[in-house]
């Protein structure tokens, strides 16, 4: 089966609807959702209202329990705030619904999706660095055979075991004697300096993690943010990818 793995949205309706079309051209079986489906962007209900659809599950990224009032995000920066209170009135009751019901994690033989560091999945911690995997290995030496995280918006694979070494390729091959953390990068905001979207796509017969980039209209999804009152920062930092 494969599975198109979307993470990291953040009411980019531009963005998510570039990697559907894109991903609908490889043969993918289903699709999954890693969270944030909400937080710095305009369209917070087009966006859940399509995850809803096209997704066999999704989980709670940060943003989402925030906006759904399951954490407190009173020490996040203030214009972080201000467009999580601006998403929890524009959402409808339904969508709200929906994302105070996600699950923090799933797994799935020998597979886990989540949105951040699966040490502790409630914690949302970050894994973008080696020196962070290295950490997981020693605080959380039960791990998944394969984990998919989204968190970082950026496109990293990382081999634990006793030495963790960085996984330079689009396409990962996973193989079973070894332990693997992939963070699939970020749909709606990317911050690696490459303003294209991204989504990735795991193919359980072959065993390969596929990496995948797309191009979307970002000057769009910058005007509806400017639009809608919001911080300039998160319409700037999609034409830059950071």
């Amino acid at each position: 089966m494969r599975t198109c793995i979307l993470t990291d949205i953040h009411a980019n309706l531009e963005a998510l609807t570039a990697c559907l079309e894109a991903s609908s051209k490889l043969a993918v079986d289903r699709y999954v959702c890693l969270g944030d489906t909400v937080g710095y962007g305009a369209d917070p209900n087009a966006t859940c209202d399509l995850v809803r659809k096209h997704c066999e599950f999704a989980v709670l990224g940060n943003h989402d329990a925030a906006v759904a009032g399951r954490m407190d995000y009173s020490y996040y920066y203030a214009a972080a705030r201000e467009v999580l209170d601006w998403t929890a009135v524009q959402l409808s009751s339904d969508n709200m619904a929906w994302l105070q019901s996600l699950d923090y994690s799933r797994q799935e033989e020998g597979v886990l999706y989540g949105h951040a560091s699966p040490r502790d999945p409630t914690a949302f911690e970050y894994v973008f660095a080696l020196e962070q995997a290295e950490d997981l290995v020693v605080r959380a030496p039960k791990l998944s055979h394969l984990s998919f995280i989204g968190h970082s918006h950026l496109q990293r694979a990382f081999l634990l075991g006793k030495e963790v070494k960085d996984v330079w390729a689009e396409n990962v091959m996973i193989e079973d004697q070894h332990t693997y953390l992939c963070s699939i990068g970020s749909c709606g905001q990317p911050r690696d300096y490459d303003p294209r979207s991204c989504f990735g796509v795991w193919d359980d017969e072959t065993k390969v993690v596929e990496f995948h980039r797309v191009p979307y209209d970002a000057e769009k999804t910058a005007r509806k943010i400017l639009s809608a009152g919001l911080s300039p920062h998160f319409a700037r930092r999609l034409l830059h990818g950071v």
